[in-house]
């Protein structure tokens, strides 16, 4: 094989290579690093936190839900006049191949009534609803009054393991 028919097929095995990898699936919609800070009294609200990931397209979170707990609202906590406070949202904008933290002192979802069970598992099963009809379920870890938060993690990839990003 002379020089030239090395350097061509040296391009094609490479042109080739880059069509396959540009075939690639982008990376999906999930959701890690869920946990649950459980409130000291057990009639206030517990308050959650989790990342979402997002997929090819745009989408907003419409809601979470659990069956271990009586109900399940998103908030968000802001500063104004200097004192935070906390209002209701109906719906989180989630761009394409981002990430939206709900972290302290931010977005959260309040859970009311967590069952007894969820908290002696140490663990909430969660539901993610968007507004593309994909629902993602995640495994919330439960942390007592006075424990400390779980770290974060850099660039997680929760969508193995717990976590199962099916539309249903």
């Amino acid at each position: 094989m002379g020089a030239f028919s090395r350097i061509s097929a040296a391009c094609a095995l490479l042109a080739s290579t880059l069509l396959l990898a540009a075939c690639a699936d982008p990376p999906p919609l999930y959701v890690d690093q869920a946990w649950v800070r459980l409130s000291a009294n057990p009639d206030s609200p517990s308050a959650g936190y989790f990342v979402v990931h997002g997929g090819p397209a745009p989408v907003a979170l419409r809601g979470v839900m659990s069956d271990y707990a009586q109900r399940i609202e998103m908030h968000e906590s802001m500063a104004m006049g200097g004192m935070m406070t906390m209002k209701p949202v109906d719906k989180v904008d989630i761009p394409a191949s981002q990430t939206v933290a709900f972290a302290p002192g931010g977005k959260h979802i309040m859970l009311f009534r967590i069952n007894q069970n969820a908290v002696t598992q140490g663990k909430i099963p969660l539901t993610f609803l968007f507004s593309n009809g994909d629902r993602i379920q995640f495994d919330a870890m439960i942390q007592k009054t006075g424990e400390p938060a779980p770290a974060a993690k850099e660039g997680g990839s929760g969508h193995a393991g717990n976590a199962s990003g099916a539309a249903h």
